[in-house]
């Protein structure tokens, strides 16, 4: 009992930061039908970003973490109508590889802004906990548990009670019936990817705070967003959210237990629990657990 609560609530704060990435690929998905490899260096540009406002120009931080979710916004939204708005169309595949490049050209820029060594984002909680009885409870996890839900909250309940989100979900389920019925589909492909990118921006805040420093390599732990798209489903914001928190807690309480005992995994096995989740939904459930099953008939 020791060890477990403090896993699980280490896991939680992980799963939130996980759901937070899954969900900016769920909207985009949603919205264009396309998986957006390019959501790692838009994260990676968030942290940037933070740093930028908070560290160099010394605005308050809460101030700096809006301004660079703005910030990412409007780089998403550039990035649809520049290099995805002219696919609309094309087959799916030619998009997604389309978002490969954006990733390579952002990362690129990512690697200009920061340089060859680390970026400060600043750290509002730093390695201050709470406690609980007999239980400590890190500030950092704190933060990412709030903010990480909060922010997916807030999402959700836009998209199903603003007219705007209505017309969005309208766009996801059926474009031309969608454009039939007086709705601007290109405007909503912005809104979603401008949704997506700050998302994203906030969950780079959230990977860089807490810790020494942030690499522009670090852009690749949003590639464990995927294992939980596949989990959950990749059109299903719900089940990001469900899949986030599965996969961080299975993370976390591998890396407290593994060692004890499976040591002959190796040091570090905790690091591939959601790749080894992520095979085992594609042979059991391919489209998740809240996902949408499709069937063609032949």
């Amino acid at each position: 009992m020791d060890l477990l609560l403090p896993g699980l609530l280490r896991g939680v704060g992980i799963g939130s930061l996980y759901a937070l990435l899954a969900v900016s690929f769920v909207i985009i998905y949603r919205a264009t039908t396309v998986v957006n490899f390019a959501q790692p260096a838009l994260m990676i540009l968030g942290s940037y970003f933070t740093a930028l406002f908070a560290v160099q120009l010394g605005l308050p931080f809460p101030l700096a973490v809006l301004l660079a979710m703005a910030a990412l916004a409007v780089v998403g939204a550039v990035t649809e109508r520049v290099a995805m708005r002219p696919l609309v169309g094309q087959p799916v595949f030619s998009a997604a590889m389309v978002t490969v490049g954006v990733f390579i050209v952002l990362t690129m820029v990512a690697n200009r802004l920061i340089g060859p060594g680390i970026i400060v984002v600043g750290d509002p909680w730093g390695i201050e906990f709470l406690r609980v009885g007999s239980l400590t409870v890190f500030q950092s996890d704190v933060a990412r548990t709030v903010l990480g839900l909060g922010a997916v909250g807030a999402v959700g309940l836009f998209l199903k009670r603003s007219r705007v989100g209505l017309a969005m979900r309208a766009t996801s389920l059926d474009q031309e019936t969608a454009l039939a019925q007086g709705v601007d589909v290109g405007r909503m492909f912005s809104l979603a990817w401008a949704i997506s990118a700050a998302l994203a921006g906030l969950a780079g805040m959230l990977v860089g705070t807490g810790s020494g420093g942030l690499e522009a390599t670090a852009a690749l732990i949003a590639l464990k967003a995927l294992p939980v798209i596949i989990l959950g489903g990749i059109d299903s914001i719900e089940g990001a959210v469900v899949a986030g928190l599965l996969v961080g807690v299975a993370e976390a309480l591998t890396r407290v237990y593994q060692p004890l005992y499976a040591p002959w995994l190796g040091a570090n096995f905790d690091v591939v629990v959601p790749y080894v989740i992520l095979m085992a939904t594609l042979m059991v459930r391919p489209y998740g657990l809240f996902g949408t099953p499709e069937v063609e008939r032949v």
